[in-house]
């Protein structure tokens, strides 16, 4: 292929991947189905259900001219394959044309199948049909969705191409060829799948996204999955988490217990839960994090571990930990990231008095909220004699 074909191939696969699933450069740039015929489709506020049922079918209509419209500029990119006359092209090109014609052409026949009866065969009104009660239709319940979704106590989130919207009465998805329709009653709403990541892609904080099936209890009505993601974002310790006071005779004097750290909270997903009716149940192999500061104890333990251990003399016994008072004191601050007299670190004369847990939360609580990210390379004072130490300090009794 010479070079014009090439590049036009790789323009126009670009651009049709970019059209199809409209990354924001495109949505700003005004480049989606939405925004080219808002003239016909009308108003999503002022009439939501019409609106999708105009949208889904112009977005069939014109991702299935896709395939045509590369033929065409074919036509000119490649003049020398006499593409413009089909009965002189290659072999190759005329199957590619016939099926650019075909696509297009079971579009429009499904389009007018869908809006014959004023868009009854359309799927979003067999859904909404299934609603409605015997003495009315698909467009009385298509009205009740129109009316909740103009209210502005709905939840709303998500790109354009996979929105959740929540009303009182009704959850929707809203995707780019379906809007998945479900009644709040009816539902049953299971978190099927966790996945986690390191960094969110629009903060310097993990994120766990989690997969919720939404199942209505009518079997004819097709489950669906929702996403979101639960970041991170200053919050407060567990009420059970108080860090005993330094004495006052130590250096820098009393220090009470620093209150904040970081907590996995999710702002969508809080107002999803209080938007839902039904509870939100999690599948047995399914864990949610509850907080940040679960994770960043997961990652301190697991490097403790790898830390030279210290051996307790025979002739002292441990205690309990003097945070929780729970289990027994478990580290020691050792001095073993340098030398005695290099860095930042202090040798800690303490005797074991905290378990790993705890000492993991008072190394969280004096952390940056906001700067998780320097966490594990931070330093901080012992929680009793203020030497300050770091991560490689910390040594599991033995």
């Amino acid at each position: 292929m010479d070079s014009p074909e090439v590049t036009f191939t790789l323009a126009y696969v670009v651009f049709a991947v970019c059209f199809v699933f409209t990354p924001t450069e495109f949505h700003s740039a005004g480049l989606t189905v939405q925004n080219l015929l808002s003239g016909w489709l009308g108003s999503e506020d002022a009439a939501f259900v019409p609106y999708h049922l105009r949208r889904t079918a112009a977005t069939l209509l014109c991702h299935s001219l896709l395939p045509l419209g590369y033929y065409v500029g074919m036509c000119f990119a490649a003049s020398e394959k006499r593409l413009y006359s089909p009965s002189q092209a290659p072999e190759t090109w005329r199957v590619f044309l016939l099926l650019a014609l075909t696509l297009p052409a079971i579009a429009c026949a499904l389009i007018y199948y869908w809006s014959r009866d004023r868009w009854a065969h359309h799927p979003l009104a067999r859904t909404l049909a299934r609603y409605a009660l015997p003495q009315s239709g698909w467009r009385a319940v298509a009205s009740s969705v129109d009316t909740e979704f103009r209210r502005i106590d709905k939840f709303a989130t998500g790109a354009p191409g996979a929105r959740v919207i929540v009303t009182d009465t009704w959850v929707l998805k809203v995707t780019t060829y379906r809007v998945r329709v479900a009644q709040q009653q009816d539902v049953h709403l299971t978190v099927t799948e966790s996945q986690q990541r390191d960094l969110s892609p629009d903060s310097n904080l993990p994120v766990q996204l989690l997969t919720i099936r939404v199942a209505s209890a009518d079997p004819a009505v097709p489950a669906f999955d929702i996403r979101f993601g639960l970041s991170a974002r200053p919050g407060t310790l567990p009420a059970h988490w108080e860090p005993q006071p330094c004495p006052a005779d130590a250096p820098g004097g009393p220090h009470p217990a620093a209150n904040t750290s970081c907590r996995l909270h999710s702002t969508e997903y809080g107002e999803l839960c209080e938007k839902l009716r039904a509870p939100i149940r999690s599948a047995a192999d399914v864990v949610i994090h509850q907080s940040l500061g679960d994770l960043f104890l997961e990652t301190f333990a697991s490097l403790v571990e790898v830390n030279p251990a210290y051996s307790v003399p025979s002739s002292q016994d441990l205690e309990a930990c003097i945070g929780c008072m729970q289990t027994r004191a478990s580290v020691r601050l050792v001095k073993t990231c340098q030398e005695a007299d290099e860095g930042e670190c202090q040798q800690c004369c303490c005797r074991p008095m905290w378990c790993l847990t705890c000492m993991g939360k008072w190394f969280a609580s004096r952390q940056d909220p906001q700067r998780p990210d320097t966490w594990l390379a931070s330093r901080v004072p012992c929680p009793t004699c203020r030497a300050r130490f770091c991560i490689l300090d910390v040594c599991a009794v033995r």
